[in-house]
């Protein structure tokens, strides 16, 4: 197929189809989900208890439908109303591999065509927190839009968060990239007033414009790693915006995160979330004595 192991490529729709017809008959199908970085992340707080929006772009097809009903079933505000569109709606064939390595093959389809007249000002404005990634911008007309949200939220007093995701650092130069990783915290530092870094299996990162933390991992046999750092975006924003401080968002995430390697699939279901919220509180409580 020439896909290279542990990457994230993105395709035209004829490739996509390609890939998805000679998969069909090689490899063990697991399970269809509303997926998307963002998505996953919007839909982890949405089951944690927080209350969310999410504006996308699908086409009139049974994945569109499919995308916008899973959504809204999972307690995220997605404007099921919103008329659906000419084109095919994207698509991201996930393939795990025994050691836990994910390889994304994404079709982004009719949702690069996502433009300012496609926001909703009412749902930025009553909001905590806006939330959005880098990879968003892959199109003129959806950087504009992001411009637009990013706007109104500044206007409204609107907090913003984005993820820079697909950063690589390559583990067997990590001491000598040491001094280099400090070197970007700092940098860090003059343009955003707080930020997190997850580190994989290590932990992660978290600064709340004064002070710096490192955050301990809880140690899973991982399964599959996919959803993730989705996941710790989304845990960690719902407790920030429930009040908690960012150390203590950062444990949530990084409880959170682990329970999603732990299994199959980028997603945990809306119980699963709210047993691992309780099982945190306790140990957060009995830690705390």
């Amino acid at each position: 197929m020439a896909v290279e192991k542990g990457t994230m490529i993105r395709v035209d729709e004829a490739r996509q189809i390609q890939l998805f017809d000679h998969l069909a008959n090689h490899l063990v199908y697991s399970k269809r989900t509303s997926g998307g970085s963002i998505a996953n992340a919007i839909t982890a707080i949405a089951q944690f208890g927080g209350k969310t929006f999410y504006a996308c772009k699908v086409g009139d097809d049974d994945n569109g439908r499919f995308y916008l009903h899973d959504l809204c079933t999972a307690g995220v505000d997605c404007q099921t109303e919103q008329r659906r569109n000419e084109g095919m709606t994207g698509t991201c064939l996930v393939m795990i591999t025994p050691d836990a390595e994910r390889t994304l093959s994404t079709f982004s389809g009719v949702n690069t065509t996502l433009s300012e007249y496609d926001i909703v000002p009412e749902a930025i404005i009553v909001s905590d927190y806006i939330y959005f990634a880098a990879y968003m911008v892959i199109s003129p007309s959806i950087r504009t839009a992001v411009i637009r949200v990013r706007e109104i939220a500044e206007q409204n007093g609107v907090r913003i968060s984005a993820s820079l995701s697909d950063s690589d650092v390559v583990l067997n130069f990590r001491d000598d990239l040491h001094e280099m990783f400090e070197i970007a915290i700092d940098s860090l530092k003059t343009f955003a007033r707080a930020f997190a870094i997850t580190l994989g299996a290590e932990g992660a990162l978290v600064y709340d414009g004064t002070q710096l933390h490192i955050i301990a991992p809880y140690k899973v046999e991982a399964v599959d790693t996919n959803g993730a750092g989705d996941m710790f975006a989304g845990a960690f924003l719902f407790a920030i915006t429930q009040g908690k401080d960012f150390l203590t968002a950062g444990k949530l995430a990084n409880f959170a995160a682990a329970a999603v390697v732990s299994n199959y699939g980028s997603r945990l279901t809306a119980t699963k979330q709210q047993q691992i919220l309780a099982l945190w509180k306790n140990i957060e409580q009995n830690f705390s004595c």
